[in-house]
């Protein structure tokens, strides 16, 4: 038995350096080159910071039931959960003159683009104020949005694994965190910029605004333009290359290994993230569920979807998006310049913060307080997306780590589709009140909090 414990303790031992030389093979990158490969995340997030900020306001404007606004929000967290390890997982073994992961980045961006001009134009089309035919347009447009958009997201997650070494790491996605919170920023303010210029804000009964519409043609340009940055300004290590980087055999990313096979063998880390993950992901699935709505009831005194007051609460909630990504913004440049051995303090610390934001949300009736509550929300959103990749990502040695990151993806996505589908069974269990999901969300990151600290750190995948 000793022995054998001896023998283990020695193989975790030789594990953890091999994880070790890898990182210090890996050369320090230049900021332009960081900022190249994270600068496409500014339209990454403008399509999805539409989607949460104006997705249930726009359900609703077409005639969907509250009850059932969780049944929309499925599709999101069904798509990224299909799509990102199956990106992943062949990216792994892709190479050609535009790299491993720039291919679908090039081929997903313009299709992105243009997917998502469906879904504002979901009650133009003549289809009536609550119609299934309306209802089933706006379904089909937020798959195919969230399908491209998350072809879209994923090789800007894996490319940082790939080329930016472990001292570099906390810089590479705090930055990129902060161009996400940038377009979060833009594309959140955009109907209320629209709105304070004149442009039309309400519109006849089943038709999304003006001020969305546009929102989300602005953001479809941003998002092309900013992807093909990417893609022409950053140079993918070549097979060999990064094989030398990372220590590992040349071949190792060729062989055939199955998705079921990867998380037989996954990293404790990445199960331990997973859970922490699944209470991060119900809380962020409420907030883009509930939080329009909990504006309007609390502050607007309305629950009238057609009403000037839901309308304006739909134009706040976005403002409070952007002062959320502002918030984000400012915690990930002090987060930039943490020590790496204080990472689950700053996790736990985040979404504790966080917790504290949204059970605000669910109690105050004052439009300025909840400025606070969202900036301490920001602060935790930022979290939610930097620590677990960065933790992950150095619990790998770099081999099949885009079909890993692409798995992980799973821990982000269930969470959302197993939310929305309790919400059909919470929702009526507190009387149909908006203001009490938001509280239940809040109680949720105070969950996640808690399992930061069984997360073991650096442990490498089972060999």
């Amino acid at each position: 038995m000793d022995i054998s414990h001896q023998n283990h303790q020695s193989h975790l031992s030789n594990i953890k350096k091999t994880r070790i030389n890898a990182d210090a093979n890996l050369p320090n990158l230049s900021k332009y080159v960081i900022f190249s490969i994270t600068f496409g995340f500014l339209g990454i997030n403008m399509g999805f910071s539409l989607q949460s900020s104006q997705m249930s306001r726009i359900f609703q404007s077409i005639g969907a039931n509250p009850n059932n606004l969780g049944f929309f929000f499925i599709f999101p967290g069904l798509m990224g959960m299909i799509v990102q390890p199956l990106i992943g997982k062949y990216s792994d073994r892709t190479w050609n003159r535009f790299g491993r992961r720039m291919p679908y980045l090039l081929f997903g961006a313009p299709i992105a683009a243009i997917v998502l001009l469906m879904l504002p134009f979901s009650g133009s089309l003549g289809f009536g104020y609550g119609s299934m035919g309306a209802m089933i347009f706006a379904a089909f447009a937020v798959c195919f949005m969230d399908l491209f958009n998350n072809i879209c997201m994923q090789p800007f997650r894996m490319i940082i694994g790939d080329m930016v070494n472990n001292n570099q790491k906390n810089f590479a996605w705090s930055l990129q965190q902060i161009f996400f919170n940038g377009g979060g920023i833009l594309a959140s303010l955009l109907p209320f910029i629209f709105t304070a210029c004149g442009m039309q804000n309400t519109a006849k009964k089943g038709v999304v605004p003006n001020t969305v519409i546009w929102a989300y043609i602005i953001a479809a340009c941003v998002l092309f333009t900013t992807s093909m940055w990417t893609v022409f300004n950053v140079k993918e290590y070549d097979p060999d290359t990064y094989a030398r980087y990372h220590g590992i055999d040349p071949q190792a990313n060729k062989k055939k290994v199955s998705l079921f096979q990867l998380i037989k063998t996954a990293p404790k880390a990445f199960w331990e993230l997973c859970l922490v993950q699944f209470f991060s992901w119900v809380a962020v699935m409420y907030v883009w569920t509930y939080s329009t709505g909990t504006l309007a009831k609390n502050v607007w005194n309305t629950t009238d979807p057609t009403s000037a007051g839901f309308q304006a609460a739909g134009n706040w909630y976005g403002v409070l998006t952007a002062i959320l990504s502002i918030a984000g913004i400012c915690w990930g440049f002090l987060y930039s310049h943490a020590k790496t051995t204080t990472r689950k303090k700053w996790y736990a610390l985040g979404l504790i913060i966080g917790g504290i934001g949204l059970i605000m949300v669910s109690f105050v009736h004052d439009k300025w307080l909840t400025v606070i509550a969202f900036i301490l929300f920001g602060i935790c959103y930022f979290t939610i997306h930097t620590l677990p990749f960065t933790l992950l990502t150095s619990s790998l040695n770099g081999q099949n780590e885009g079909a890993y990151i692409g798995l992980f993806n799973i821990g982000i996505c269930l969470p959302q589709i197993i939310a929305s589908l309790m919400s059909f069974a919470i929702f009526p269990l507190v009387n149909h009140s908006q203001p009490m999901m938001m509280l239940i969300a809040g109680i949720s990151l105070f969950c996640a909090a808690i399992a930061v600290y069984g997360i073991h750190e650096g442990v490498n995948i089972k060999q």
